[in-house]
């Protein structure tokens, strides 16, 4: 199975000034934990709900002030839409991530793919390992 066969599509994008009080908003209200950060056309970063509390809550800045580009984690990790979900699978092993922006043959943002998304199609054994290695403890 490809990971465009698993992925969320039509994911919208935020641009690197946008407050992050407004992204933690369309987080709660799109029920989501991580937001890509597009500019001129391009992903150039990833906020999450995580991003927003290490690096802006628990920072010494003013928070109302920050901004996407502040706090948001980068380099970008991805994977590519015709890739197997196992692929998919080991890119977030690697990187201890739990979501991945997916990019088309044009090097196109045209979903993301959650773990969530993948362990409702690959087997459990799979799923489950990567899993533990993603979910433990990394220093921030």
């Amino acid at each position: 199975m490809k990971v465009k066969d698993v992925m969320h599509r039509g994911v919208a994008w935020v641009q690197p000034d946008m407050p992050i009080a407004e992204i933690a908003r369309r987080m709660r209200d799109e029920d989501i934990g991580a937001v890509p950060v597009g500019e001129n056309d391009r992903l150039v970063g990833m906020v999450t709900d995580r991003d927003i509390v290490i690096r802006g809550l628990a920072g010494n800045a003013d928070c109302s002030k920050l901004t996407a580009g502040a706090v948001m984690s980068k380099p970008i990790v991805y994977a590519r839409s015709d890739e197997d979900i196992e692929d998919a699978l080991h890119i977030m092993e690697k990187n201890r991530i739990r979501r991945l922006p997916v990019i088309d043959e044009n090097k196109r943002m045209v979903g993301i793919v959650s773990l969530g998304d993948i362990a409702e199609s690959a087997g459990r054994d799979l799923t489950g390992e990567v899993m533990r290695s993603v979910s433990a403890h990394h220093p921030s």
